[in-house]
């Protein structure tokens, strides 16, 4: 259940070769994919911190480029999922945010 709720339907899909990405699924990151990016900077949903973690952590890898052509709301809708994993499990069961 948890695997499904790390996924993101992308609303504007991404090309690649002959196919296209309709979907995301992030992946939970570890201090080695957070290197070089500040944790205030992520929880804030700077872009640039997004665009470098997102190749990282997601599944199938997005590239930089592709990250980077992005839909706004495909954006935010992945900035979302980042942020939640750098929630405490307590915070988020009880709903609590910054």
């Amino acid at each position: 259940m948890e695997q499904q709720e790390n996924i993101v339907a992308l609303e504007t899909p991404l090309k690649r070769g002959d196919g296209a990405i309709a979907q995301v699924e992030l992946i939970k990151p570890n201090a080695g994919s957070l290197r070089g990016v500040r944790l205030a900077d992520l929880a804030s949903s700077d872009v640039d911190a997004l665009l470098t973690v997102l190749p990282r952590i997601t599944l199938p890898a997005l590239t930089k480029a592709e990250c980077n052509s992005l839909d706004p709301v495909d954006l935010i809708a992945l900035g979302g999922k980042v942020i939640g994993f750098l929630q405490s499990k307590s915070a988020a069961s009880n709903g609590l945010t910054d």
